[in-house]
């Protein structure tokens, strides 16, 4: 449901059912809108995923935008100035902490864990470290690290100061050489050639195999599957190798993507498409400024290559319109009244035009249905359509 009373104010009391909740709002953070609350009756403060007992990401590595770590760190040092009678915490995930002084100095250490982060990544690429130089030279403090709840059971230290200097300075790292690579095949071909061809290489990468360094195996081996995806033997030990990883990674996301890596080496890729179909009440109520911004993301730029076309999108229920305008290959939106001169106008209910989204209903299903109302050219509206591209949540992570 759409929310009744919005929290916009960094500090916020409100009288829930009788309960005075005191809110801290901390976007940004761990998330784009992150609520933190206080519960003076009973000193019990909620986290929400602010505070954990691990390691948090500061990057999804199922991929995501970069969070903020410096501001996360600054939330929770405000926490800790504004919870002088805290004795019981309690977050989104995990388990509670009880006493005063156990919460404010978990609340410390995590504070300081993020800032650790932070400013230990960006000063030593201030001096010309790079990302993965950066996550083999950074450790954590003794003080910090041999505390449970800073473990790297989910996020690391590894990818999380990779996520702050990408933060800061993006994906260069300022060595020529990775300005304009190859792409991953056409540099793999060449790579396997100048090791002396698959054979050579599998003999020398079964060697190192034995020896457990299994990085070094997955760096080699992943050329080999890219320049001949058919090569079983180099396939199978490369899932071999991503297995022994997963089996060793402490953070329960690298164990994942390693024994995800090593699954589609060894079956292929899944059959059937994740649904978002399945969370249809809830996409219900989602802006439908969203879905457009959702959809201009879909147009594929070839074949929408010298079309210019013009479409009103009327949704009824909300007697909302858009008008969604294609040139040069892009997709435009805005919220106007009816355009006239627009090549085609539909009417239609946001349950159908979900449908249409997730490609639950086809353009034949779609001119035919009692729900829509469509003006102007018939064949335009088809023509617009069919310049969207297909969703995919099928395609290879470890293979061409």
């Amino acid at each position: 449901m759409q929310p009744t009373v919005v929290i916009n104010q960094p500090e916020q009391t409100l009288v829930v059912d009788g309960v005075e909740f005191d809110f801290y709002n901390m976007p940004g953070s761990e998330a784009p809108a992150e609520l933190t609350f206080f519960l003076p009756q009973w000193n019990a403060f909620c986290g929400a995923e602010i505070l954990s007992h691990v390691m948090h990401n500061i990057l999804t590595l199922r991929g995501a935008k970069v969070r903020d770590a410096l501001l996360w760190s600054d939330y929770i040092g405000q926490s800790i100035d504004r919870l002088d009678n805290v004795e019981t915490f309690f977050n989104s995930h995990h388990w509670p902490t009880w006493g005063h002084e156990r919460i404010i100095t978990q609340m410390q250490q995590q504070q300081d864990m993020y800032k650790f982060i932070h400013d230990q990544t960006v000063r030593l690429a201030n001096i010309g470290y790079t990302p993965k130089e950066i996550a083999e030279k950074l450790t954590l403090p003794k003080s910090l690290a041999g505390n449970f709840h800073l473990r790297g059971y989910y996020g690391t230290l590894s990818h999380n100061s990779k996520a702050v200097y990408q933060h800061y300075f993006g994906w260069y790292e300022g060595n020529p050489a990775q300005l304009n690579p190859l792409p991953p095949v056409e540099s793999s071909l060449r790579y396997v050639e100048f090791m002396g061809g698959a054979d050579a290489v599998l003999e020398k990468a079964a060697v190192y195999l034995g020896k457990g360094e299994y990085r070094w195996v997955g760096e080699v081996l992943n050329h080999v599957v890219f320049a001949d995806p058919d090569n079983m033997p180099a396939r199978n030990m490369l899932a071999e190798a991503y297995r022994q990883m997963g089996y060793q990674a402490e953070s329960g996301p690298w164990r994942d993507i390693y024994l995800s890596g090593a699954k589609e080496l060894s079956e292929g890729t899944r059959d059937e498409n994740l649904s978002v179909f399945l969370a249809r009440d809830f996409m219900l109520q989602v802006p439908m400024i969203e879905f457009m911004k959702a959809l201009s993301v879909t147009l594929d730029a070839d074949k929408a290559e010298d079309e210019r076309l013009k479409i009103n999108i009327l949704f009824t229920e909300l007697e909302q319109n858009f008008v969604l305008s294609i040139r040069n290959s892009v997709m435009h939106y805005r919220e106007l009244p009816t355009d006239p001169g627009a090549d085609a106008s539909i009417a239609i209910s946001g349950s159908l035009f979900f449908q249409i989204m997730m490609k639950q209903v086809g353009i034949t299903d779609l001119l035919t249905s009692e729900e829509l109302e469509v003006e102007g050219s018939v064949l335009k509206l088809i023509k617009f359509f069919s310049l969207l591209g297909e969703p995919n949540d099928n395609f290879n992570i470890v293979t061409p």
